[in-house]
């Protein structure tokens, strides 16, 4: 079988992650395996290396104008890869979002890994063909596949994400010795500062927790996006400067470097507000690291008895607070168990299932 998986980017962010992951789990049973993406600012590659049984079509996609908005720049990238992607010579063509589903027309199967509320007309407008258009679509939970349900009479396949177990699981001691060294004890958090991570919740939460550990810093990681969050990070800035607090913002971590990064961390913190699974929380517990997640019915269902929930930033603090004071030997055992389940292997062998049911 001759299958195509399109993404947006190159970039580190969820949906690329899976899609990078997947592609290489499907390879592994001998398929033919091709991701197609846009390069943004000149990558001519992905932000980690491939698996070479996976062929890569990497379409330039170089800075446009300064004054570019949002909108323009959707419309421009789904032109870009509808130029040079040619659906012919595939069996399946899989899209990842709505920027690749729209460069197809919908021809494809979709993953819808969380249903978005966008204001940018042209973006609600990729957004909305991108569910309706496709003739087949998979979820990576119940919850969105319900919400695909209830807002569009679409019935969805759910396929779980996978996750890197052994990568996250079997850090070099050495590697997290020297983030440790360097940032001393801290609550990280990897996903960039943008509203639907509910940055500012985590700060307001911070401020609370760091009057009562004020030895324990806050740590952002990542945060490439295709989004203009510049007025909502100046905001985040302005109430950090306010509540004389000093978070520690990485931007973007190389990959080798993330594993230890993560198994170093004394909590980590995932307080999105909206989410279609939560694969950087899950990560989390394959590193044996204390997790506690926004109470939200999609991150109950992908992380029942692992996790400390919290609904608002008193409660994350508390919960913070509670996980850096009782390392939970229950929690981490659920949370590892949990973590090893989700294997690449198994969503794709399911994910072969659910192409060859299509035909």
């Amino acid at each position: 079988m001759k299958i195509a998986l399109l993404s947006y980017s190159t970039k580190p962010r969820g949906g690329v992650v899976h899609t990078l992951a997947l592609a290489e789990a499907l390879a592994a049973t001998g398929e033919d395996v091709t991701v197609w993406s846009l390069g943004r600012g000149g990558d001519d590659g992905f932000f980690r290396p491939v698996d070479p049984a996976v062929r890569l079509r990497i379409v330039p996609f170089p800075d446009g104008p300064e004054r570019e908005t949002v909108g323009e720049r959707i419309l421009r990238s789904i032109a870009t890869l509808r130029a040079a992607f040619d659906p012919s010579p595939y069996d399946v063509v899989h899209a990842q979002d709505c920027i690749s589903a729209n460069a197809v027309d919908g021809r494809c199967v979709r993953t819808v890994h969380h249903i978005d509320h966008f204001t940018t007309p042209e973006l609600a407008a990729c957004h909305e063909r991108a569910i309706v258009e496709p003739y087949a679509h998979l979820c990576v939970s119940q919850s969105v596949a319900d919400e695909l349900t209830e807002g569009w009479g679409i019935k969805a396949e759910v396929i779980p994400n996978g996750v890197a177990y052994e990568r996250f699981a079997r850090t070099e001691p050495e590697a997290r010795d020297a983030w440790r060294s360097q940032l001393g004890r801290y609550v990280l958090t990897v996903g960039g500062i943008e509203p639907r991570k509910g940055s500012l919740d985590l700060i307001e939460a911070y401020a609370l927790l760091h009057a009562k550990h004020p030895d324990v810093r806050l740590v952002i990681a990542g945060g490439e996006t295709l989004f203009d969050y510049r007025d909502y990070r100046a905001h985040w800035e302005m109430r950090a400067a306010e509540l004389g607090i000093d978070p520690v913002v990485l931007g973007p971590v190389p990959d080798d470097e993330l594993p230890a990064l993560v198994a170093a961390a004394d909590a980590f913190a995932f307080p999105s507000l909206k989410e279609g699974f939560g694969l950087a929380a899950m990560e989390a517990l394959a590193a044996g690291v204390p997790l506690v997640v926004r109470d939200l019915p999609v991150l109950r269902e992908v992380f029942g008895p692992a996790a400390r929930f919290a609904a608002t930033p008193e409660d994350l603090a508390d919960q913070l607070g509670q996980a850096l004071a009782h390392h939970d030997p229950v929690l981490r055992t659920a949370g590892r168990e949990l973590a090893v389940r989700h294997t690449w292997s198994r969503a794709a062998r399911r994910h072969l299932d659910f192409y060859r049911s299509l035909s």
